[in-house]
């Protein structure tokens, strides 16, 4: 991954933890090229061939949604970035890499093909009488704290009960079931969410609470990585299912350092781990470490 200045910085206060915080998304930036494109592709590729079945999962009937999400991923691909993107025939080229995606039948379902463009993951959402909105099918390489197989067929409530103030019965789940059901056609949204590492691996199923213990007595803003989530929330047209995207930045506490706002964006990152609940702090598995963590951004 690269080194320069973070992507984005939701920990500098635009976007507050623990909240839904959508905004609306203009659907020609639904989806985020840069220049680690071809390194995130190959990390999907070596991830699946050691772990395909948590990586990829699908319930019947999930099929159509699937080719619906790839045609609509590829007409947007081509048209927004033509100069990596070109549609062949039945395929899908991407520049730098050999091998054209396939649009058509092949025994590699639609969904993972579709996620095998990007370096988003993408996770398809279903509404049903028995559980309402659920995770029926995903492509999901860059787990963060959390596994799909733990997810996979779970309801929406279920799927959050770890998060503080989002378990059932709770306002925000309410909230979300009603934007879920709500969610226009032609107003798809996004949202940002933040969290911290001690090692700069995209594929990251372990559980927040094991965090803690991989960090060392050593420099701890040397050792620390932020990962933040753009995720996206979009209809799709045909089968009424909505398609969730995830998209994983990952930078070391030290690129802050080329920030233009450096310090402005440290204090800021600073306050808001000072002002995180024991709950909160738990969920994110910084309980060991905040106050070093806050020591080294006060002193960035």
């Amino acid at each position: 991954m690269t080194t320069t200045a973070p992507a984005h910085t939701p920990y500098d206060g635009s976007a507050q933890p623990f909240t839904i915080g959508l905004q609306q998304l203009d659907p020609k930036d639904w989806i985020e090229i840069d220049d680690n494109l071809l390194a995130y592709l190959a990390e999907k590729q070596r991830l699946f061939a050691l772990h395909g079945e948590r990586i990829f999962v699908e319930e019947p009937g999930t099929a159509v949604a699937q080719k619906e999400v790839l045609d609509l991923l590829s007409t947007h691909l081509a048209e927004h970035y033509p100069s990596i993107y070109s549609r062949e025939g039945d395929t899908i080229a991407i520049a730098g890499r050999d091998e054209p995606v396939p649009l058509g039948e092949t025994e590699t379902p639609f969904l993972h093909r579709a996620a095998s463009l990007v370096q988003e993951d993408l996770v398809l959402m279903r509404k049903d009488e028995q559980r309402g909105w659920h995770l029926a099918a995903a492509s999901l390489s860059f787990p963060s704290s959390w596994t799909l197989l733990e997810k996979f067929g779970r309801s929406m409530d279920d799927i959050h009960a770890p998060v503080p103030d989002f378990g059932a019965g709770t306002r925000n789940a309410g909230l979300i079931t009603r934007m879920f059901d709500n969610l226009r056609l032609d107003r798809p949204v996004w949202r940002m969410n933040w969290s911290l590492q001690p090692d700069g691996n995209l594929y990251h199923p372990l559980a927040s609470h094991q965090k803690g213990a991989l960090y060392t007595d050593g420099d701890i803003a040397e050792q620390s990585f932020v990962r933040v989530e753009r995720q996206t929330l979009r209809k799709l047209p045909q089968s009424g299912d909505i398609l969730f995207t995830i998209r994983i930045h990952l930078d070391p506490i030290k690129a802050l350092k080329k920030h233009p706002e450096c310090r402005a964006v440290a204090e800021a990152f600073a306050r808001q781990l000072e002002a995180l609940n024991p709950a909160q702090t738990h969920y994110k598995g910084i309980m060991t470490i905040r106050e070093r963590l806050i020591d080294a951004l006060k002193r960035l």
